[in-house]
Formats: C-alpha cells, structure tokens, sequence
C-alpha cells in the first residue's frame, strides 16, 4: 500500500511523504463530515474517496484512502498530490479538533470493497465480508465472490452459498491470494508497458 502522512496542527503545517498500508466509506459523523469536505476537491483532481477512518485516542490518525476514477490506481505522485490539493481544505475547516495525523494512502492489493461494483470487478477472488445484523446465524463470512445479482452478494463459502444483502454490510475486503497478486503483476506490468509506448510516441 502506497501512503502520505501529516501532522496536523491548527492551522496545519506542510506535508511530507512516504511509502507505506457500511456505512462502508464511513463508521461515524466524523468521518462522515470528512468525506463531504474532501470529496469535491478529490473528484475534481479525477480520485475517488474510497473510505476515511479516524482512530487513536491521546493523538488521533486520520486516513483518506483514494484511488484514481480512471483505473482504480493510486500511486506516490497521486497521493502527494491529492494532499497538497486538501491542505486548504484542512486549513479552512479543520474536522478534527487538536493536532492529528493525515494519511493519505491506496486501497493496495487486499483493497477494502466498497461499492456494488468492486465487488462486480472482483468476481472470482477471495473476500472476507461482516454483516450488520446476522445472516444465517453468523456474522463473518470468507468466500469467493461468484456472482453480484442486483444488490445481492453471492459468496462461495466452504459451507455453501452465501447471499448478503450489499446494505447489510458493515465490512468486506479482498483476501491476499495468489491470483489476487498474479493479476496485480499483470495489470501493474500493463500500465508500465503503456507508459513506455508513450514515451517512445512523445520523444518522436
């Protein structure tokens, strides 16, 4: 997982960067107010917020997990980015009282699934999911997904099937398998060659 951290300090110093790791997006009003702040100003850099998350006690980390709208990507320059753009933001209407880290990161490999479609574009590949309430007398669930029927889940699960309805998620996630990191090579392999074609086009 790529990320950026803050400290934050009323009205906030410069940012610096490193590598690093329902509601779905958000657990609390916190986040919540989080997301309706930063969400403008991500989509129009071209991110999506993909889910913030406020933990700690004495001294709170605040987390922006993003990924690029065009491709579901989020690199170094991308996340150096999207902080230098939220900076004001923070500046203006600081969300969380007192000093704070901000850490801006993507989703990495065993991305959280947010949406109807990341379960869609992960079809095939192994989840961890949490319900809300319980479904068939559980709570937890590990499957692969083998299919999305409207706002239905399917699960192959080592017991059988499991159908959850997407509203009565309260956390779900990819599990790092071999296929999942296979697939990531390729794509990341992909996106290097591309970029090279571009290159060679551009320096013609």
């Amino acid at each position: 997982m790529l990320s950026m951290r803050a400290q934050r300090r009323p009205p906030g110093p410069p940012l610096f960067c490193y590598l690093g790791e329902p509601s779905l997006r958000a657990t609390n009003p916190v986040e919540e107010r989080v997301i309706a702040l930063v969400e403008p100003t991500a989509s129009g850099l071209g991110f999506r917020v993909v889910r913030v998350r406020v933990s700690g006690n004495r001294r709170k980390r605040l987390q922006i997990m993003a990924e690029r709208l065009s491709d579901g990507e989020m690199g170094i320059d991308d996340c150096t980015r999207l902080s230098r753009a939220l900076a004001p933001v923070f500046d203006l209407e600081d969300p969380i009282p007192g000093e704070y880290d901000l850490e801006i990161s993507s989703p990495g490999i065993d991305r959280p699934l947010i949406r109807i479609e990341d379960f869609e574009r992960f079809i095939g590949h192994a989840a961890k999911v949490e319900t809300v309430a319980m479904a068939d007398n559980q709570r937890r669930f590990k499957g692969v997904i083998s299919a999305v029927e409207g706002d239905v889940i399917v699960l192959a699960t080592d017991t059988g099937e499991a159908r959850l309805k997407f509203a009565n998620l309260s956390e779900a996630r990819l599990v790092l398998t071999d296929k999942l990191i296979a697939e990531d090579l390729k794509r990341a392999k992909a996106a290097e060659a591309a970029a090279e074609t571009n290159d060679e086009g551009n320096t013609k």
